[in-house]
């Protein structure tokens, strides 16, 4: 008899995120529509959202774990394995193309010594380019650390950034301040 692929065990998740999945979840018509604040719930637990995860969040819903999957694979905001201190995504987008972000990533990745869609050696940087738009065409090309916008990269900018990553007690370049 062949072996077929049995779904992962649902994670253990805290009674604190499963209290928030719950009131996302009553918000909505329709428990479906909670699946984008309950996958936060789970990824801010977890620091990551993993199979399990994605089970558990399913179950609360009372959905399937394939639509909650679907979701979790779909936005680049969820982290399906465990990323570094910092995510750092840089837009391709049309602006962000023509003003040089291919430019400004491949600087990151020698900077960091990580391919594209990898995290550092020490664990410190997950980078990303799949990010689609940051809505800050304006000053292109941008990125964005952790939750916080960078607009006008260049090279030389990158590589303050990842010195402030690498040291955090060192004088701001206002990044963090969204500027």
């Amino acid at each position: 008899m062949p072996e077929t692929a049995s779904a992962p065990a649902p994670v253990a998740l805290s009674p604190a995120t499963l209290e928030r999945i719950r009131a996302a979840r009553d918000r909505y018509p329709s428990s479906r529509s909670a699946a984008l604040p309950a996958l936060w719930a789970a990824q801010d637990q977890l620091g990551h959202v993993p199979p399990e995860a994605m089970v558990a969040v399913a179950a609360e819903l009372g959905i399937g774990p394939a639509e909650v999957e679907a979701v979790a694979t779909f936005y680049a905001m969820y982290f399906r394995r465990p990323p570094g201190r910092h995510f750092v995504q840089v837009c391709r987008n049309v602006s962000c193309a023509l003003r040089g972000a291919d430019a400004v990533l491949r600087h990151l990745e020698a900077e960091l010594g990580v391919a594209d869609g990898g995290t550092s050696a020490d664990g410190l940087v997950t980078l990303e380019s799949t990010m689609e738009c940051l809505g800050a065409c304006g000053g292109a090309p941008a990125l964005q650390v952790d939750r916080y916008t960078v607009e006008n990269c260049s090279p030389e900018r990158c590589a303050a950034l990842v010195e402030r990553l690498r040291h955090p007690d060192a004088a701001s370049d206002g990044w963090e301040a969204g500027h």
